[in-house]
């Protein structure tokens, strides 16, 4: 696939998304350098922002089978996983696939599932595959888990514990609206309805040229030691709980990779890295007791004021 053709058909999928998700151009971006660099993305907000819109007009742009599952405290492993049952005609025990046999998974408010439930998505995130009744099953490919959750203040939530969220690549926040976008919100056609019309702008080929183009995208060592600087002080200043792991690190140059990649660069700048590392390492991140960093957010801020590019 020519240079020029790929930004074309990235840019070609984040306009037609964000017809339908006004003002929210950025994130867009964010969620697609996600889905090339395939990772799983988990998109935090209150209730009414556009999470689940956001979800559904990703889905439909990529052109893959998709699966929702709305998660309420008495979902079980079972109703995301599958089951086997008795088929009185053949005498044997038949699989009946769960949603999480589907290329794209919606996973609606997942922190309103209990912590059981939230662990039977671990397996299929990180190797995509699940082991039901002794047996593995392969999940289609590509799989992504695109999951939105409401923040952890809310009533009836669950927070998702830190092995969970290391499998999501990214988590983003939209916010709420610029006036304009509200305006057009206010005056336009219902989102939903619009949903309904959105034609896939990728085939699976495509997508799978553009992840493959992703892993290509050039990184100099130059921008290695930005990254590792980058990890090295999340692990030794005081202000963290603990530092990124290994894999932390690794997704943030992924993340970069597909944000150069989303940009039209074919190598990675310092400002890629800038760009993904509050969405990579947000979720990955503690402040440590007493530092009063602010959380995540503060921390992954400090990351990029302390750490220069240029050693």
């Amino acid at each position: 696939m020519e240079k020029h053709s790929v930004h074309d058909l990235i840019q070609r999928v984040s306009r037609d998304v964000g017809t339908v998700l006004l003002g929210k151009e950025h994130q867009i971006k964010q969620a697609l350098a996600c889905l090339f660099a395939g990772g799983h993305l988990l998109i935090e907000d209150l209730p009414g922002m556009g999470k689940t819109i956001l979800s559904h007009a990703l889905a439909r742009s990529l052109g893959l089978s998709c699966s929702r599952i709305q998660f309420t405290s008495d979902v079980l492993p079972a109703d995301i996983l599958g089951i086997s049952v008795f088929d009185r005609d053949s005498g044997a025990f038949r699989f009946h696939p769960g949603p999480v046999f589907s290329q794209v998974v919606l996973a609606d408010e997942i922190n309103r599932t209990t912590p059981k439930t939230q662990s039977a998505l671990l397996e299929a995130m990180e190797e995509g595959q699940v082991t039901i009744e002794g047996e593995t099953r392969a999940l289609p490919e590509p799989f992504f888990v695109i999951a939105t959750q409401n923040p952890v203040s809310q009533a009836g939530t669950y927070p998702l514990p830190e092995s969970q969220l290391d499998r999501f690549l990214m988590r983003i926040e939209l916010g709420y609206p610029d006036p304009a976008a509200e305006r057009e919100l206010m005056r336009g056609l219902d989102r939903r309805r619009m949903l309904d019309d959105l034609e896939p702008t990728l085939s699976p080929s495509q997508l799978q040229s553009l992840q493959q183009a992703a892993t290509e995208v050039k990184v100099s060592d130059a921008l290695l030691d930005y990254v590792q600087r980058l990890i090295a002080h999340s692990r030794n200043a005081a202000e963290f709980a603990w530092g990124l792991s290994p894999r932390g690190g690794l997704a943030l140059l992924r993340a970069a990779r597909a944000w150069a990649l989303v940009e039209g660069r074919g190598h990675v700048v310092p400002e890629d890295v800038q760009a993904v590392l509050p969405a990579v390492v947000e979720h990955r991140l503690r402040e440590a007791a007493g530092q009063g960093a602010g959380g995540g957010v503060a921390l992954a801020r400090r990351l990029l004021e302390v750490v220069d590019v240029v050693d």
